[in-house]
């Protein structure tokens, strides 16, 4: 887990980019998504806007006249893909290459260590723990550990990106 994180940026996603949002929180970035909102709002579009300057969050969204509306706090993400799309928000200073469990991945919320009994009661964690850390959340009761899934993603972000 990093440092002090509370001057990063943080950011909120639109639907379009479930993947990235998951990404960015495997890298340590406090990020929301609009699937927090109920589905189908005309209104969405200016929720987001509105939620980013409230709550001091870039908004990345895959529309062009809603980053246009966003202006300075907004970033039009042009890649459909995940890789491409972190890259650009490292090229734009916006992020660092770098696995970080610290949040979980589904809701945002940020990860704590994991008591034995949170291991044990978990079905899916390994039989085998040694020389393994385990993180909890406490909102959605999911285990994580830097498995083989956290190093595939952390070769992944070593091999396809590049620092600025």
């Amino acid at each position: 887990m990093s440092a002090d994180t509370s001057m990063e940026t943080r950011f909120i996603a639109d639907r379009m980019l479930g993947t990235l949002t998951r990404y960015l929180r495997f890298m340590g970035y406090d990020t929301t998504s609009a699937n927090r909102l109920a589905a189908g709002n005309s209104k969405e579009d200016t929720l987001l806007l509105d939620m980013a300057r409230q709550e001091h969050r870039v908004l990345l969204t895959r529309d062009a006249e809603l980053a246009r509306r966003g202006r300075e706090q907004a970033v039009f993400i042009i890649s459909e893909n995940v890789m491409e799309q972190v890259q650009q928000l490292i090229d734009l200073g916006f992020a660092r290459r770098r696995l970080d469990l610290s949040r979980c991945s589904l809701c945002n919320t940020p990860l704590r260590d994991a008591d034995e009994a949170e291991i044990a009661g978990s079905d899916y964690a390994p039989r085998d723990r040694t020389g393994l850390t385990f993180f909890w959340c406490g909102q959605c009761g999911k285990l994580y550990w830097n498995g083989s899934h956290g190093k595939h993603i952390s070769e992944r972000i070593g091999r396809e990106l590049r620092e600025r």
